[in-house]
């Protein structure tokens, strides 16, 4: 069985920085594309960024140029560095990949909560 882990969420000040981390464990053959998601309250949730087994990256327009997602395919680990936070960045950050194992899919976090002080 396939889980993946976040962790890294916190209380930050506006203009702080967190990092998250997204591990993912079990039986896994090979992991695709990987994506940052969150949700605040009363919001749906939305799409930060999302990146391919090469690293090829792509960010949603409210965090472009403050946001980095990297990942480490040896250790199926996924990484979203977040500088000069935002009230407004305030949400559950859930993280998702697109894992080859016995039964390939979609897999999600449990995600971590995120909450940046004014």
């Amino acid at each position: 069985q396939v889980q993946l882990v976040e962790s890294g969420g916190g209380l930050v000040q506006a203009g702080g920085s967190l990092r998250l981390s997204c591990a993912a464990s079990g039986r896994i053959f090979s992991i695709n594309d990987m994506g940052w998601h969150r949700q605040a309250p009363g919001k749906q949730r939305e799409l930060v960024a999302t990146i391919t087994r090469g690293g090829r990256s792509e960010y949603a327009d409210s965090v472009k140029g403050r946001f980095t997602i990297s990942r480490d395919n040896a250790r199926n680990t996924m990484y979203l560095q977040m500088n000069s936070l935002k009230p407004e960045d305030t949400a559950v950050y859930y993280c998702n990949a697109d894992v080859r194992t016995l039964r390939s899919g979609d897999y999600w976090g449990q995600g971590t909560q995120v909450t940046v002080s004014s």
